[in-house]
């Protein structure tokens, strides 16, 4: 079986590794990676070095990302993965396209499947936010033209169902991104030897992505900065992705780092080292999909500030707040108490036990694509 994953970002291949490791461990399985995006460009750590570290065979390298901070460039950038990608994908002829998430990424996956008539696989389908972002109609066109899905949660597999999809071709497996806090050993020490001193304050994850509805990034990055060092916190802030707004952001983090030894600034952390980062801290705060979607399986809680993300499945240790400085600090302050931190201790992440890869790599091996590929339903018959 001829397996071709496609990857374009860190954050979305750290997601996808606990199942790429389990298919490219099998002999009978012939997984091949299709590079492209931010992970060739060196203004996001190149991260496709990772890729190869860790032992996977890369079908082929596509430098897209074209790195000007602006819609129109994300579209460009889209682009020019597919018209690269079109015929290397049509010579290796694989059994089956397996991509993930919400990014324009996932939609050229779906139309090389669908105009070279290969089975697709989309993971993480039928999730949706109330931002109005662009993400979320991606999300279901792409679902609209892939072959087969596999979802995180029973309500992800409803919303795809009433979008027309017959059940046959959408399976609740959880989520894979849990995957990794059952598998990797934690680094003590993470934490000295990112901030380069112990750190005796509590300590907070941030990261925040550009967001149009948002307003000023820069200015969101300075309430949340300045908002958790007024409660005694050391900040940990990952830099941000390729979204259009991020260069704004990443220089706002520099001003405010630049003289501040509370503040510690990392980029791409290896996994190993990003899971010990989670687990070794007190909260996150940002508008990450990491905080709705694993912070509950430590667990930790959550501030998500701002728009994106809301309407989201999540579990009772995430607060929503919006962008003022006293409403963050509020947020803060609700996520410190022993009562909130007493009220999520016991409930389980609504995403899955952390055993999601193993289920999707039976499936992959059992389930027939080729006989799905053919999408006959009649959105009438709905």
């Amino acid at each position: 079986m001829k397996v071709l994953g496609l990857t374009s970002i860190r954050s979305e291949y750290d997601l996808m590794t606990p199942l790429f490791s389990l298919l490219n461990n099998d002999l009978q399985v012939q997984l091949k990676l299709l590079v492209g995006g931010a992970h060739n460009s060196p203004s996001f750590g190149l991260t496709r070095n990772d890729v190869y570290n860790d032992g996977y065979d890369i079908l082929l390298e596509i430098e897209s990302l074209i790195d000007s901070d602006t819609k129109s460039a994300r579209l460009k950038s889209a682009s020019v993965l597919l018209m690269s990608a079109i015929d290397t994908v049509k010579s290796y002829s694989p059994d089956l396209i397996i991509y993930a998430g919400d990014r324009e990424e996932v939609m050229i996956g779906a139309l090389l499947g669908a105009y070279l008539g290969i089975p697709t696989l989309h993971l993480y389908g039928g999730d949706h936010a109330a931002d109005g972002h662009v993400d979320n109609p991606v999300r279901h066109a792409v679902s609209k033209l892939s072959t087969c899905h596999f979802v995180s949660t029973d309500e992800h597999r409803q919303r795809l169902l009433n979008i027309g999809e017959p059940e046959f071709r959408v399976f609740n497996v959880g989520s894979i991104a849990l995957d990794k806090f059952h598998s990797v050993n934690v680094n003590k020490n993470i934490i000295q030897e990112l901030a380069q001193k112990p750190v005796t304050k509590k300590k907070a994850i941030v990261i925040y992505h550009p967001i149009e509805e948002d307003g000023d990034p820069a200015q969101v990055i300075e309430t949340l900065l300045e908002s958790l060092q007024s409660e005694g916190f050391h900040s940990f802030i990952g830099l941000p992705n390729s979204d259009p707004g991020n260069s704004l952001i990443r220089q706002a983090i520099k001003e405010f780092s630049v003289n501040n030894s509370d503040v510690t600034v990392y980029g791409n952390l290896k996994r190993d080292d990003f899971v010990s980062l989670f687990k070794s801290s007190d909260m996150i705060i940002g508008n990450s999909s990491a905080g709705l979607l694993e912070a509950a399986s430590i667990p930790i809680p959550c501030v998500n500030v701002g728009v994106r993300q809301k309407g989201r499945s999540c579990g009772a240790n995430v607060i929503f707040t919006d962008i003022s400085k006293h409403s963050v600090i509020q947020a803060i302050k609700k996520s410190s108490s022993s009562a909130f931190k007493d009220s999520f201790a016991a409930t389980s992440n609504p995403y899955g036990d952390g055993q999601s890869a193993k289920t999707a790599y039976k499936l992959i091996k059992t389930l027939d694509f080729r006989s799905m590929l053919a999408k006959k339903e009649d959105p009438l018959d709905v």
